[in-house]
This record gives C-alpha cells, structure tokens and sequence, in this order.
C-alpha cells in the first residue's frame, strides 16, 4: 500500500500540537531544526503503514523533547545516550497518546520479525547491557531478554527518566557498567513484563557442572597453576585497556531504517524543497482607477486635438451596445433577486405567534392549530465581486466581446448595489516617471516574481458612477481599435502582453481579505477570465556565486506549502496543475469566496482543452459543441467554465435585407434566438453561483 506523504505530515503535525513544519524529502535519516521547527522525515518508501506511523511517533518525540543539548560530551558516548533518550521519549510519546501504544507495539512485532536488529544467531544474553537495554524498550514484547540483578537497577532507572538530564545520567551510568569486566557467572532475571515496565522475579542460575569427574582435592598440575594465574591477570586488567564498548544494535537501528528509503536519487535530491509564497505589499503591484483615468485622459486629449470627431464612430458604436445590453442586464438582475428570494425562503422559520387567528375558529373541534404563525426570514448577505480580466496578447481577437460581457456584470453590480473591482494582469504596464526603481520580489527558498508584474484597476465601485461611465467609455475605444486595428491611439502602457495568472492569484491572497474587510462583505465572488495558461513560477534560489537567481520547480519532488493553513501542495506535471494548487492555496485562506473560472477557447482546441482535465465521450462532446460552453470539475476552482470565444459575440440583432427570402428570415430569426438563449442559460448558471 502507498504511502500518502500529505496524511503522514498532517499526523506528525497533530502529534507535535504546535505549527510543526513537517518535510517529506529523500533523506537518509530524519532531521529537526530545534530553532526553525521543521521536522524533515524520510520519503520511508518501502515501510509498512504500522511501521511508518511508528516511526512518525518516535520522530516527533524527538522534535517534543529532545533538548539540543550536547553538554554531556566527553563524558559518555552519543550511542549511549540514543538508547536511554529513546526510551524516554517513546515512554513520553505513548503517555500523551495513549492511541500510539498499538503504533510502536504493532510497528516494532513487524521488525522484531524481519529481523531488523540482526539478532539471527546472535546469543542476546551475550549482549552488554546496552544492546540488551535497546533492544528491550524496542521489542523486549517479542524477545526474551535477560537481566542480572545489577542490571536489572540500571534498566530501572533509564525507565524512570522523565527529563533528558536524568536521560543522560541514566546513559552515564550504563556506560560505566558497560566498562567493568563482567564475572562469567551471575544471576539472571526472568525478562521484563510485556507493559514496558523493567521488573520480574529474580532467579538463580544454575551452577555449572564442571567438566570431567574426579576429586576436587586433587592437586592441580603444573599447566593447570600457569593457567590459573593468567586468569587472576586478566582479571585484575585496569578498566582503561579494556576495549571501547560499543551499542551495536543502536547503529542497526539507524542503518537499517536507511533501507526503508529504497533507492535515493543523491545527485537530485538538494534539488527538491518546500517553497512558501513571498511575501510583499501588494498595493505596490496595483495601478489604481485614478491613474488609469488620468492616462487615458491625456491619450485621448492628445488624439481629439488633432480631429474633434475621431472618436465618433466608436461612440456611437458603444450607446448602441450600452442600450441593446439593458435587457441582459434586467435578466441578470431578475435572476440574481429570484434566486435570492428562494434561497431565503428555503432557510425561513416559521413560528407561532400566541394570538388567536379569527379564521380559523370554526374549526375548534377538529383542530387545536388556532393561532396566528408567522414566517422570519433570514437576512441575505452581503455580496461583493471581484474580477480579473487576461490582458494578455492572445486576448486581442476576443478581447472586445470580453468587455462586453464584463459590462454587463459591471452594470449588473451597479443596479444591485455590489461592490466590485475590475483588475487586468500584464506585464507590459512600466512606469516612464517611477521614483523608485522596479524590483524583483525575491526570497530566499520562496515563489519568484517578477517585477515587471503589474494589476491595473480599471473599474471599482469605490469611483463615482459618472468617473466609471466614462472609463468604460475609453476603454471600450481601447478594445475596439485593438479589435478592428483602428489607428486610435492609446497609451503603450495598455498594450497587451504576456499572461501573468499565478502572480494575480499570489496577489489574491492580499486583495479578497482587504477588499471584504473594507465593505463588510459576508460572501466573496471572484471571477478570473483568460484564454490560455500560465507557466509555473520559479523558486528564489541564490547561484553559485551567493547572488540572487532563480531556479525551477521539479514536477513530483516539490512542495507550496501554506504555514498559516498547514497544507502542503507537491507540484505535479500538467501546466494548469500550479494555478490549481495557488487556487487550492486561496481557497483554504478564503473559505467564504467562490472562484469562478472562464477559459475562452477557440472552437478548434475546445475539446482538447476539455479532455486535458477529464475523460469526455465524443457524443458529450457534440452536445459541448452546439452548447459552446462546459462546466469542467476538480480544477481548484468553485466552478471553471470552458466557453468558446465566439459564444460571447452578442451581435445577433434580428437583422435581414429588404426582400429577403423566408428561408433567410427563417435564418436570422434562429440565430437571434439561440444567441439570446444561451447568453441567458450562462448568465443565469453565473448568477446561481453568485445568488
């Protein structure tokens, strides 16, 4: 069974019952930063669930309470204090969850039965104390393990330890006996209960028979007496020539936990890491309404100059629009009130009210409901929408039927009294004048961006009504020269250009919590509208030479991750996965916000499109076709729309030649009506989502 890395965190995270930073990566062995608090843990590719979550356990012991403290160096060896520090820490571990027990019990069975400490053929009596004690406060439920009534005291006081100085003494004091010659012939102690606890009844061994028969009083030969002698030589050998002990079964437990990783790919592994979003001042990104009025006053002054009736065409064009859009506009608002009213009603109480209804008194003898009732309807909240609006080149063939629609939301907000703001990515939008110099948002180790990134605030329901009149009037000749590639002129900085959609959803995170706590709005919508993806950010990587510089981001082996959420987010291979995990990112941030998602395809690539997220029969897809638009499911948005860029064309006025034939009336009669159906069915189903 697979490991899933994302729950095995999220457990290491619950057990430490702080803002532990949790770290899957192909390690050798696990690592905590005491001072930044992230616990990294092998990818233990090849561990049983039981095993793994066993190990989880006895990690964030360590991370719990393991001091990092290394003043008993010099005075006792690091594998010494392992095996007492182990023990105390699982004791600790288990005490707090008494859940665990059945993790290390069931965790450690599997190990003492793969033999992962090496014990076969190994006489464990024949142990020093030190492998004996490791072993017994590990799988000492499984193995028969022997104690002398002196060690039985030193197993004793490693369980009573409760802090990590008693740890260590209890290590010093082990590594002493570990030191002493040890006598041939001792007593043993029946092994330790299976609750973790040292104790049992002491018995006594059985005396050895001594080889051979005869005599004791026989008197012993010459090579018997040189014999006896050495003997009282070793055992009289100071303490300081005796060999260095060693905690074998300490250094298998390590080495033999490296196993579990499977094959590491070394050369990539320093290649892989957990990235964080960066964090900046977003204000600093945004270019305002006012700003934005003010370029466009001074474009159009300057071209008007030159012929006072330029923009004639083009105006007369956008009154025509503005007056054929009032019925899409009144539908929008219907729908939205409607479905307001039904979703209040559905959530009414109905109570009553202990005055007598005058109606209902012939009825006394059959029926004992003779009181007034009445019917508390809930107040609706407030609503507020937000919508980013692609102004990248791609956008140029559609871009004006674009605006159009958003027209209609802005007109739609305007009568209904919502707030909104209407911002466009680009990366072209420079400042000739800027004082201060543009700059890269760069961390260390977090998401690059660049800082040609920019969100222009083209409407805000914070402007006044006759101010965003008339900035929708000078937009609408910007996208209509862009459009038909009129020679209206317009200032470069509103050029169409690249497609920077995960640095707005990056900025997002700052603008949704200001943008509701500026209106006291309950309920957020956020419309995001663009026509292709976006590549994936980079992370923030200093070279070879200490300087700033970027490097990307490894499908499978990276991870987002979100302290303040506790989500971690593994970067995978498909280009719209990274906005889906950005998505994903706002969405845990904003529980109280819909994401809409609009992604205008030509006719030509919808059902490719369609088919990169999910599997879509060739009939489904003849319906898509003649419906021209699709609601696509597990995208990281509340609801993402595949819509062909033709469908937002509204030019469909019941139009047709003086003399035409039936057939041709016929024809422009059909389309005029399909036309207007299916721009109420989508923003009927828009206003469903925002009701």
């Amino acid at each position: 069974m697979a490991i899933n890395y994302e729950i095995k965190s999220q457990l290491a995270k619950l057990l430490a019952t702080e803002d532990l930073v949790v770290e899957n990566k192909p390690v050798a062995t696990a690592q905590f930063n005491v001072e930044t608090r992230v616990l990294t843990l092998p990818m233990w590719k090849r561990a049983s669930n039981s095993v793994y979550d066993m190990l989880v356990g006895h990690e964030v012991g360590h991370a719990l309470f393991t001091p990092n403290d290394w003043s008993f160096e010099g005075t006792v060896p690091q594998q010494f204090v392992n095996v007492t520090e182990d023990a105390r820490i699982e004791k600790l571990m288990k005490r707090k969850y008494p859940g665990l027990h059945k993790s290390f019990n069931v965790g450690y069975k599997q190990l003492a039965e793969e033999d992962f400490f090496c014990l076969d053929g190994e006489d464990v009596d024949n142990m020093n104390l030190a492998d004996k004690a490791n072993l017994y406060f590990k799988i000492g439920k499984h193995i028969d393990i022997a104690f002398t009534d002196e060690e039985k005291v030193i197993v004793e006081q490693i369980a009573d330890a409760e802090t990590f100085d008693e740890a260590v003494e209890a290590a010093k004091v082990m590594y002493a006996y570990c030191k002493k010659p040890q006598k041939e012939s001792q007593p043993v102690v029946i092994p330790p209960s299976p609750n973790g606890q040292p104790g049992g009844q002491s018995v006594q061994q059985e005396s050895q028979n001594i080889e051979g028969s005869g005599d004791t009083d026989d008197v012993m030969t010459h090579e018997e007496m040189l014999e006896e002698a050495a003997n009282r030589e070793s055992a009289d050998e100071p303490e300081e020539n005796l060999p260095e002990p060693e905690v074998t079964t300490d250094s298998t437990f390590e080495d033999r936990k490296e196993e579990f990783n499977g094959d590491l790919d070394i050369d990539s592994q320093f290649e892989t890491g957990y990235h964080e979003l960066p964090e900046f001042n977003v204000d600093d990104l945004i270019v305002s309404f006012s700003e934005i009025r003010n370029k466009f006053d001074w474009a159009e002054d300057l071209f008007m100059k030159e012929d006072s009736k330029s923009y004639a065409y083009v105006d007369a064009e956008y009154s025509k629009f503005k007056k054929s859009a009032q019925k899409e506009v009144n539908f929008l608002v219907k729908e939205f009130e409607c479905k307001k009213a039904a979703d209040s009603y559905s959530r009414s109480a109905t109570s009553r009210t202990g005055v007598l209804d005058c109606t209902k008194l012939h009825t006394y003898k059959y029926n004992e409901d003779l009181f007034k009732k009445v019917t508390i309807l809930p107040d609706g909240k407030n609503h507020g929408l937000i919508f980013i609006l692609d102004w990248s080149g791609s956008m140029g063939n559609c871009i004006l039927d674009t605006v159009k629609q958003l027209y209609n939301l802005i007109w739609f907000c305007n009568k209904c009294n919502i707030p909104f703001d209407v911002y466009a990515f680009t990366n072209s939008y420079v400042r000739n004048d800027e004082e201060v110099e543009r700059k890269d948002i760069w961390e260390d180790d977090k998401l690059f961006i660049n800082g040609d990134f920019r969100l222009m605030n083209f409407f805000s329901s914070r402007e006044k009504k006759k101010d965003i009149e008339k900035q929708m009037q000078s937009l609408y000749r910007l996208v209509w020269s862009m459009k038909m590639y009129c020679c209206y002129s317009y200032p470069p900085e509103f050029s169409l250009s690249g497609t920077p959609l995960n640095e707005t959803l990056i900025a997002l995170s700052q603008i949704l919590p200001a943008f509701k706590k500026m209106h006291g709005l309950q309920k957020t919508h956020c419309f995001i509208l663009t026509d292709g993806e976006a590549n994936p950010l980079m992370v923030s990587k200093r070279n070879s030479y200490g300087g700033q510089g970027t490097r990307h981001l490894y499908p499978g082996k990276d991870f987002i991750r979100n302290r303040k959420t506790g989500h971690t987010y593994q970067v995978q291979r498909a280009y719209h996965s990274f906005s889906k995990i950005l998505l994903q990112n706002l969405m845990e941030e904003n529980k109280d916000c819909n994401f809409i998602g609009i992604r205008l395809c030509a006719p030509r690539e919808m059902n490719a499109f369609i088919r990169s997220y999910q599997h879509v029969t060739d009939d489904a897809l003849k319906k898509i076709k003649k419906q021209k638009y699709y609601e696509i499911k597990n995208t990281g948005y509340t609801s993402y729309f595949a819509m062909q860029s033709n469908a937002l064309n509204q030019e469909a006025d019941f139009d047709v030649e003086e003399g035409a034939s039936k057939a041709k009336i016929k024809s422009a009669f059909v389309k005029n009506l399909k036309t207007k159906a299916l721009n109420k069915k989508v923003l009927s189903k828009f206003m469903e989502l925002v009701a």
